[in-house]
């Protein structure tokens, strides 16, 4: 299949600027073997199922983007893509190293510093399109005091609101790493989640910590010429131990996000689904065969991008452009701060 195969027309009025009221306002668009059903997000639990599994990303969004001035007296907008495991010893959370997107008029040369509000970064080098700095003691510590949460390229509005402040995060957020929000996740309140547990559906979670370069566009007709942008993953035994239980009980998994499915089908090793941590370049597209996932709840995708060839590789490419093509004609909201979709799979796994 092409890039072409993955487009769609999609109005500018129909992307999300702000979100809804309430976490769970949000309208829902079911895409089952059934057909599609337009519902409200808060009718989720009416899919799932007892001894189905929900399993969330409890990634935290970090103030991830700021500005510096170059040694040579330029301007430059930095934007986290993701701090460096293994370069501490006491741990990622304390590591003094990261890779980022730097906007500057002139590339940074090795040893070149960049001064933020007094502090000082230094470039260490390229590595792809990123730049490897060091910062002045741990990176996250650093963002929390200097750092602005940086919302999606396609909200074109100026300012992050105290409202963003507390929407652009999950209400499981807890592991900070994250420069864009797992938007599937935002629509779930506690006590949402709460009255599927009471319902007997379990959840677990892990952790995928999104980069910048998620918002990459495809740039390649061919998509076998497509470099997939690198991830950290985590998924813990206790996790991993509730995940296949509920399988073997007959329920279905349901990733909370297209973050939950490639960390999902990641962590597969020799067939079967292991604890452990890594990074991913998983570029899952029609064609792929599903080892892990069964269903996902997911917010609506760009056109031409990997998330895109993600779901229709899941629901199928005719269902999910149909879909696609329903859901502009209905006026759904779309993207981060848009509306839902749960998709069953079409693989019969």
């Amino acid at each position: 299949m092409q890039l072409s195969d993955f487009d769609y027309d999609l109005p500018q009025a129909l992307i999300a600027q702000k979100p809804l009221p309430g976490r769970t306002d949000s309208r829902l668009l079911a895409v089952t073997q059934a057909g599609l059903a337009h519902r409200q997000f808060v009718h989720l639990r009416d899919y799932l199922r007892p001894n189905d599994m929900l399993v969330l990303n409890d990634t935290k969004v970090v103030p991830a983007r700021f500005f510096a001035q170059k040694d040579s007296g330029g301007q430059a907008e930095v934007l986290l893509e993701r701090v460096l495991p293994g370069v501490s010893e006491a741990g990622p959370e304390n590591s003094e190293e990261a890779l980022c997107q730097v906007r500057v008029s002139k590339p940074l040369r090795p040893g070149q510093t960049l001064r933020c509000q007094g502090e000082v970064i230094t470039a260490l080098g390229r590595e792809s399109s990123f730049y490897r700095l060091r910062f002045p003691g741990s990176v996250f510590a650093f963002l929390d005091r200097r750092g602005e949460l940086p919302l999606p390229p396609y909200i074109q509005r100026e300012a992050v609101s105290e409202e963003d402040v507390e929407r652009y995060q999950t209400v499981f957020a807890e592991n900070p790493g994250a420069v864009a929000a797992p938007t599937a996740g935002l629509h779930f309140s506690e006590e949402f989640l709460a009255e599927v547990q009471s319902q007997g559906v379990n959840v677990a979670k892990i952790t995928l910590h999104v980069g910048a370069g998620t918002f990459q566009p495809v740039r390649q007709e061919d998509l076998s010429q497509h470099q997939m942008h690198e991830e950290y993953f985590h998924i813990g035994s206790t996790s991993r131990d509730a995940i296949m239980a509920s399988k073997e009980q007959g329920g279905r998994i349901i990733a909370v996000g297209t973050t939950v499915l490639r960390a999902l089908e990641s962590g597969v090793q020799d067939g079967e689904l292991r604890p452990g941590e890594g990074s991913t370049r998983l570029f899952i597209k029609p064609g792929y065969r599903f080892q892990v996932v069964d269903a996902l709840v997911t917010n609506f995708h760009l056109p031409r991008s990997t998330l895109m060839m993600l779901v229709c590789a899941l629901g199928g490419h005719e269902r999910m452009m149909a879909a696609y093509r329903c859901a502009v004609a209905e006026g759904y909201r779309f993207f981060s701060y848009g509306d839902a979709m749960f998709i069953e799979g079409d693989q019969g796994v």
